[in-house]
């Protein structure tokens, strides 16, 4: 069973909740750059994999849709995928000011 979650913000820019998780959960962050995704982060650890995105998808001519249109305020989003619940990993998530859970899907 594989467990995915999905935090946002609306305080922080996108590196701020990498640089935030490093020192709250010890997982260094790698920064990435897509055409399609923009920069975003992600970390492998033992809690499963971290990704932090915009919720604002690049597009043409300065267009920009989002990955949560439901969440129109939500600048950054946080994708977690753990291979089992880890009520510990969402504990200490829901003790950073600003994430709030949206979304949860276990397959």
């Amino acid at each position: 069973m594989t467990d995915h979650d999905v935090y946002g913000t609306r305080t922080h820019t996108a590196s701020e909740p990498a640089r935030l998780l490093t020192g709250h959960l010890g997982l260094p962050f790698t920064e990435r750059d897509s055409y399609y995704r923009g920069v975003y982060h992600v970390a492998d650890g033992v809690h499963g994999r971290i990704e932090v995105q915009p919720n604002a998808i690049p597009g043409d001519a300065g267009q920009d849709d989002l990955w949560w249109p439901e969440h129109p305020t939500v600048q950054v989003l946080l994708e977690i995928t753990t291979p089992h619940p880890d009520p510990t990993l969402h504990r200490r998530l829901g003790s950073l000011t600003g994430l709030t859970h949206l979304h949860h899907e276990a397959s």
